[in-house]
């Protein structure tokens, strides 16, 4: 489901189409799976949703398929295990071959079916497609005709070429340019989270419209009865294989030498990212989940961002800003932001830089929260970031 502070994709996919409903559209979202968070949820009831396996009330959705409720039931479970279980467990999964990690999985014939009738028995005046693992589904000839939006979220095949270099398994197992091309150009248009790719995207499918399409952000500034307490760094992210292949680069090659230099430096992992670690070094707090990040991100001094693979927007460093931040990050962490002298980055492409960074920025004095809340609102209020939606949706 869309969801705002989700995983990334979530949390874009539920920015447009609030800012379409904003614009006083009605949107419908169709699940091609019930992957709810439990086997019954409440939903937003701006929305109407509709699914395989989804019973929808005004203000809920329940998957009442025993297959489907097994399965919400067994991933919360499996989210609980220590971490070298669940990956042994993981490798047994038939489904995925036992993949290191899933890309994304493709839309089946029947999940087709359900989309492509329920389309042609609505008039909509547009459909948007979540990301290429959707795309199939614009073969069907009910959507002939039809204005169809793709949000591309990532470059899946770079993504894709990156995590099998490092000798992970991966499912698709193959997943080239090409293929990624021939999905994109399925449909009528083509959105990308950040201005890079959108430029090799239109450069891979150069008769269809590209637009970019970044997440906007909102600033949130510090309450001025909060301080920051010092030495706290912040890391958000999810159980995905770049986050826990950053992590552990971290923990591994930077954190024990910062410590001997800054011993009462301290980091708070949010997310599902620390119950997939295997350890826990000292001065590192695994939270978990957090419904309300902000009393945490405004009282840390200091955001890291150590993905050395990733693509699309790294939303989180959206986050970190929004709040007020500065974040030390790899280039690759930084791939797509706006550009701007201002922009409360430091870029470290090596465990030594990166740990000399961290250190430097906490002895910064001069650093103020309104370098980040400024560069947010230049760059990513939602009139700015979707006007090339809007644009090819003759909203503008």
């Amino acid at each position: 489901m869309p969801a705002a502070g989700a995983a990334g994709h979530l949390s874009v996919n539920e920015a447009i189409i609030s800012w379409l409903h904003s614009l006083g559209h009605q949107v419908d979202i169709l699940l091609t799976r019930p992957r709810l968070n439990w086997p019954w949820q409440s939903i937003d009831r701006r929305f109407t949703v509709a699914g395989i396996g989804l019973f929808t009330r005004t203000g809920w959705a329940i998957a009442h398929r025993p297959r489907d409720f097994s399965r919400i039931i067994g991933r919360r479970i499996f989210k609980q295990l220590p971490a070298p279980l669940s990956r042994s467990l993981r490798r047994t999964q038939r489904e995925y071959g036992g993949a290191d990690a899933v890309l994304g999985s493709f839309i089946t014939p029947t999940q087709i079916e359900f989309c492509a009738d329920w389309v042609a028995r609505h008039n909509y005046d547009a459909v948007l497609i979540d990301t290429i693992f959707r795309a199939p589904v614009l073969d069907d000839d009910r959507l002939t005709g039809a204005k169809t939006l793709l949000i591309a979220h990532d470059l899946f095949f770079r993504r894709h070429r990156a995590l099998g270099m490092a000798g992970y398994r991966l499912f698709p197992e193959k997943l080239s340019q090409a293929d990624e091309a021939c999905l994109l150009g399925r449909a009528g248009a083509i959105a990308a989270i950040q201005p890079e790719e959108a430029a090799i995207i239109a450069a891979m499918c150069h008769s269809r419209e590209v637009v970019c399409a970044p997440m906007p952000a909102t600033p949130c500034p510090r309450p001025a009865d909060q301080p920051r307490v010092a030495d706290r760094l912040v890391f958000i992210g999810s159980a995905s294989l770049p986050n826990l292949d950053g992590l552990r680069w971290f923990f591994e090659s930077i954190w024990p030498r910062l410590r001997v230099w800054r011993p009462s430096v301290t980091l708070d992992v949010i997310g599902d990212c620390g119950a997939a670690m295997s350890h826990r070094p000292d001065g590192v707090a695994f939270l978990g989940r957090v419904k309300d990040l902000a009393p945490i991100l405004h009282q840390a001094q200091l955001a890291i961002a150590p993905l050395r693979a990733a693509s699309g927007l790294n939303i989180k460093l959206l986050d970190y800003a929004r709040h007020g931040l500065m974040t030390v990050a790899t280039p690759l962490s930084l791939t797509g932001f706006a550009r701007d002298d201002q922009a409360p980055f430091v870029a470290a492409g090596d465990a030594l830089a990166f740990t000399t960074a961290i250190a430097n920025a906490l002895e910064d004095r001069t650093y103020r929260d309104e370098r980040a809340l400024d560069y947010i609102a230049r760059h990513y209020d939602s009139t700015t970031s979707f006007a090339g939606i809007a644009q090819i949706l003759g909203l503008d």
